[in-house]
C-alpha cells in the first residue's frame, strides 16, 4: 500500500530505480528545485535566500506580526497579503476582541495595501487555492498547513517572525532541503478520499520522521487519476508528516481548475526532468488504499476502518481508552457517534461536500443522538453546492450547514460533550 525506500533514487524513463552512488548529478532535474532556484537570492543552492511571491495569515496571527513589522519601519505590504478572518471568526464570548482584531486587519489592509478576506466567506488555504497558487510560485503562510503543491505551488507554514523578516525586506533562509517523490499508482476505489489516502501516508512516515523537513514531490501516473480537489485534499495533510512542503506535477486538469478560476495565466507545465535525483522515495498504491481512521491523539495513529470496528475493544484498551464513556460506545453494530464534522482545508471541499451529500440524500439524522455538521471551505463553493442539488440534499438530511470557519479543526465550535465521541473529516484530532 505504502512503500518507502529511503535512499537515492533516480527517475528513468517514468519509473524510480536506485541511484548510483558514484553518479550525485541530477537534483535539479526535480520540480522542487527549479522552483527553489527562481525564488533562491542568495546565489548558493546549498544555502537557500527564499523571497516569496506571497503571504497569507489568519486572524489568530495577523495582529502580532503588523504589530512587530511596524516595529520595524515597516511602510508597506512590499509584497502581497492576504489577511483572513476564519479562525477567531465567532465573537459569542470575550467580548468584542475577535472582531477587534478584524477592524484591526482592515485598516492595516487599507494603510499598507493588503487584502482582508472577512470573516464567514473562506477559510485561509482554501483562498489560497482559489486567489492566489501558481504553478512555480512559492508562498509563506502563518498557519500550519499552508500546502498549495497540488497547483505547482510550494507552501510553506511558518512562525510569524519568517512573515515579519519578507514584509521587513528581507529572506528566508533554510540549507536545500532533501526532495523525497512520491510515486502514485493505480486508482482508488470508490468511496476511498483524500484523506484516506493522506492517513495512509502520514501512519508510513511520521513515527520515524522519515520526511522531517524535506520536500515531498508527487509523481507517477496515480497522478492523472486523481482531481485537483482530490490531490488537495491528500496535499493539505502532508504537513503531519513533519515535511517543510510539497509539490505535484501539474496537467491539463491544473490548468482547467485554474481558468475556471479565473487565472488560466498561472498555468504552466510542471514534469520532473528524465534523470531527476531524489534523496528517496515513497511509492503509494492507490487501489490498495481503504477507508481510513486516525484515532486520538494524533492523525498518524491509523487503523483501517475495517479493522477498527472488528477490534474497537483491543485497539481502545492498547491506547489507554478505557473509560465507560469510551466503552459505551462499542455496540453491536459497531461503535456509536454522538458528532460528525466535515469542515475546513482537508474536509470541507467542493467534491467531498457533493459526495457526502449524495450518501445522505433520503436518510434522517434529526431524531437527536448523533449531530452532523458541514462547513463548506469558501462562499464560492457553496454557492456551487446550492446549485448542483446538494446543499438541499445535506439540510433535507438533518445535517447542519454552516460557514467558512476554521473553528472545527482547532476546538472553537462544536466541542463533543464530555466523553462524546466526535468523526471529525478535519486536519486534526486533537484531545476533547
Amino acid at each position: 500500500m505504502v512503500n518507502c525506500q529511503m535512499q537515492p533514487m533516480r527517475l528513468m524513463n517514468g519509473q524510480l530505480v536506485p541511484a548510483q552512488a558514484d553518479q550525485p548529478e541530477g537534483r535539479e532535474g526535480t520540480i522542487a528545485y527549479r522552483i527553489l532556484e527562481q525564488h533562491n537570492t542568495s546565489g548558493d543552492m546549498k544555502n537557500l535566500k527564499i523571497r516569496f511571491d506571497g503571504m497569507l495569515s489568519h486572524d489568530i496571527t495577523y495582529v502580532n506580526i503588523i504589530q512587530t513589522a511596524r516595529m520595524g519601519d515597516m511602510q508597506e505590504f512590499c509584497l502581497p497579503y492576504v489577511l483572513t478572518n476564519c479562525h477567531n471568526s465567532l465573537c459569542a464570548v470575550g467580548g468584542t476582541i475577535n472582531e477587534d482584531d478584524h477592524a484591526f486587519g482592515l485598516s492595516a489592509c487599507i494603510k499598507y495595501g493588503g487584502n482582508f478576506v472577512p470573516a464567514h466567506l473562506a477559510v485561509i488555504h482554501q483562498y489560497a487555492r482559489e486567489m492566489m497558487a501558481g504553478c512555480g510560485k512559492m508562498l509563506l503562510g502563518s498557519d500550519s498547513h499552508t500546502r498549495y503543491g497540488m497547483l505547482g505551488t510550494l507552501g510553506i507554514g511558518e512562525g510569524g517572525p519568517e512573515l515579519v523578516k519578507q514584509l521587513l525586506h528581507r529572506t528566508y533562509d533554510i540549507s536545500y532541503p532533501d526532495v523525497v517523490a512520491v510515486y502514485l499508482t493505480g486508482k482508488p476505489e470508490r468511496y476511498v478520499g483524500p484523506q484516506d489516502v493522506a492517513l495512509a501516508l502520514i501512519k508510513a512516515v511520521f513515527a520515524k520522521g522519515l520526511v522531517k523537513n524535506k520536500i515531498l514531490e508527487f509523481i507517477g501516473p496515480g497522478v492523472d487519476e486523481l482531481s485537483v480537489d482530490f490531490r488537495g485534499g491528500i496535499d493539505v495533510m502532508t504537513t503531519e508528516t513533519t515535511c517543510l512542503s510539497s509539490v505535484w506535477r501539474t496537467d491539463k486538469k491544473v490548468r482547467r481548475y485554474l481558468q475556471i478560476h479565473g487565472r488560466g495565466d498561472d498555468y504552466r507545465e510542471l514534469e520532473p526532468y528524465n534523470g531527476a535525483l531524489y534523496d528517496g522515495a515513497i511509492t503509494i498504491e492507490l487501489d490498495k488504499i481503504r477507508p481510513m481512521i486516525a484515532l486520538p491523539f494524533h492523525p498518524s495513529n491509523v487503523f483501517t476502518i475495517d479493522e477498527f470496528t472488528a477490534n474497537a475493544g483491543d485497539i481502545l484498551n492498547e491506547l489507554g481508552l478505557t473509560s465507560d464513556d469510551i466503552r459505551s460506545k462499542i455496540t453491536s453494530e459497531g461503535v456509536r457517534a454522538e458528532q460528525g464534522i466535515i469542515a475546513g482545508c482537508s474536509g470541507g471541499t467542493f467534491e467531498n461536500l457533493t459526495t457526502v451529500a449524495a450518501m445522505l440524500a433520503g436518510t434522517d439524522l434529526t431524531y437527536g443522538h448523533f449531530q452532523m455538521s458541514a462547513y463548506p471551505a469558501s462562499q464560492p463553493q457553496l454557492m456551487h453546492l446550492l446549485r448542483n442539488g446538494s446543499v438541499e440534499k445535506l439540510l433535507a438530511s438533518g445535517t447542519i450547514l454552516r460557514t467558512a470557519i476554521c473553528g472545527p479543526c482547532f476546538g472553537a465550535g462544536d466541542v463533543p460533550q464530555n466523553g462524546g465521541l466526535s468523526l471529525r473529516h478535519t486536519t486534526r484530532n486533537f484531545p476533547n
